[in-house]
Order: C-alpha cells, then sequence, then structure tokens
C-alpha cells in the first residue's frame, strides 16, 4: 500500500539522494526509491508517471520529479524536488567536467567513459524489464510498446512522429485491455 504522505522536506532529501546516487541511470533508481523504499507509489502509478513524464518536452526523470512534487506538495514540493534531483549532480558535474578538461583525453579516462556508458544503458534495459515483468501488461499494449521500440531503434524516428502515431493505439490498447479484465 502506497504511503503518499512526504513533507517537502521529504521530497528535497529523497530526490537529492535519486540525484546523487542514480547518475547516469535516474529512473531506474528513482522507481526503486518512490515504489520499493518508499512506498508513496505503486508501480502503475510510477509507470504512468513516467509514461507521461516521457512523452513531455524536457527530461522525462525533472518531469516525473515535477509531478510527483506537485501531487504531494503543490508547487513547494514540485520545486523542492526539480532542486533536490538537480542540485547535487550539478556540482558534482562541474567537478568532473573540471577533471575531463584536464585528463580527459587519457586512454585510462576513456574506457572508464566508454564502460559507465555502457551500464547505464544497461540500468535502463534492466528497469524496462522489471516493469514490465511486474506489470504484466496485456499483448495489445506489448505489441504498442514493441512498434514503439523498432520506431525508435531500428527506424530512427523522431519521438514526435512515434508518440502521436501510436497514441491512437496505445489508447485503443489501454482500452480494450480494461474492458476485457473488468
Amino acid at each position: 500500500m502506497p504511503d503518499p504522505s512526504p513533507t517537502v522536506g521529504q521530497l528535497f532529501l529523497t530526490y537529492l539522494k535519486i540525484g546523487l546516487v542514480g547518475f547516469g541511470g535516474v529512473n531506474a533508481w528513482a522507481r526503486r526509491v518512490l515504489v520499493e523504499e518508499k512506498r508513496w507509489l505503486t508501480e502503475q502509478e510510477y509507470a504512468e508517471v513516467l509514461g507521461l513524464g516521457q512523452v513531455l518536452p524536457g527530461p522525462n526523470a525533472l518531469n516525473v520529479a515535477i509531478q510527483l512534487g506537485d501531487r504531494f506538495r503543490g508547487g513547494a514540493g514540485a520545486l523542492a524536488t526539480t532542486l533536490g534531483l538537480f542540485g547535487g549532480p550539478l556540482l558534482v558535474l562541474m567537478g568532473l567536467a573540471a577533471l575531463h578538461d584536464a585528463y580527459g583525453e587519457v586512454p585510462l579516462v576513456k574506457a572508464i567513459l566508454a564502460g559507465t556508458a555502457a551500464t547505464a544503458a544497461g540500468m535502463i534495459l534492466g528497469t524496462a524489464l522489471k516493469m514490465a515483468t511486474r506489470l504484466r501488461p496485456a499483448l495489445p499494449i506489448v505489441a504498442v510498446g514493441i512498434a514503439a521500440l523498432v520506431g525508435g531503434a531500428l527506424l530512427r524516428l523522431p519521438l514526435p512522429y512515434i508518440v502521436l502515431g501510436l497514441a491512437p493505439f496505445g489508447i485503443a490498447a489501454a482500452w480494450w485491455t480494461l474492458r476485457t479484465r473488468a
């Protein structure tokens, strides 16, 4: 059972932790903290907020943070989650940028960056699989998801085309699923 009663301070500290610990994979870490640890959201609620965050303009982790901050504590909550999400990582990033300027051409540093990119991609895929197995979406919804994957990864279509093109099918799939499960 979710416990959606965080204070503004708790929202800030939670998103500060998410921002600092989730470097390179914020949504994976945010899901774990918000759904599994804090229990502020159910798996379904997080999937819905993340889905909306991904189709809105801007960084999806920020979109999710703003939505949740506003849901729990209005404008003050949205500001707290935003500052928490970006405040700590901004300081870390400034330090890393200075180090990269000084040592970015060193072969070991290049290897570390390549390995980190592979790790981040793996985290994204792992989170997607975890969410899919827990939510157990119906076949029509899975089909829309696969179509979006093909459109983006294989056909390299722009996100607005994918969203606008598949939105009617996604809505129909969700509506059909709700009707057949009711």
